[in-house]
């Protein structure tokens, strides 16, 4: 029998998967048939620049290099650049390496912390093709 905070892990799962699925699976097949046009070698900026033309194909909006504050104490201390945002509602950052690492996530998850969106994808295109969906909700942002 399970009790009522199992239920609501359950309900918590569920949300994380549903939250943005399609356009995720959307971007995720824009990734795959970059991945198995270009296959791997390539320089990163090979794959964003890509990546644009395959979304424009398919009428997803993006914006790549967006720079992004991040903020101290509510003082802009820095900026970053995301690779990819695709409709202010997923943002993507791109690899080009052997394989993910934890410092990939932890770059994609501090992307997450610092704005309003709440779904990020992970895109490696090394020798294998690899992704990761991050999910940060906002009700978690200070």
């Amino acid at each position: 029998m399970k009790n009522i905070s199992d239920g609501q892990a359950d309900m918590n799962e569920l949300k994380k998967e549903i939250l943005e699925k399609e356009l995720t699976n959307k971007i995720i097949k824009s990734f795959y048939n970059v991945y198995n046009k270009l296959g791997y070698g390539f320089l990163k900026k090979v794959y964003e620049k890509s990546l644009i033309v395959e979304f424009t194909k398919q009428d997803i909006e993006c914006e790549s290099q967006k720079p992004i504050g991040v903020y101290y104490d509510d003082i802009k201390v820095s900026e970053y650049f995301a690779d990819i945002i695709v409709e202010n509602r997923v943002i993507i950052e791109l690899k080009a390496a052997e394989s993910l690492k934890k410092e990939h996530e932890a770059q994609l998850y501090n992307y997450l912390k610092a704005t309003n969106i709440e779904v990020g994808l992970l895109f490696n295109f090394g020798k294998e093709p690899q992704f990761k969906r991050m999910i940060f909700e906002n009700k978690y942002k200070k």
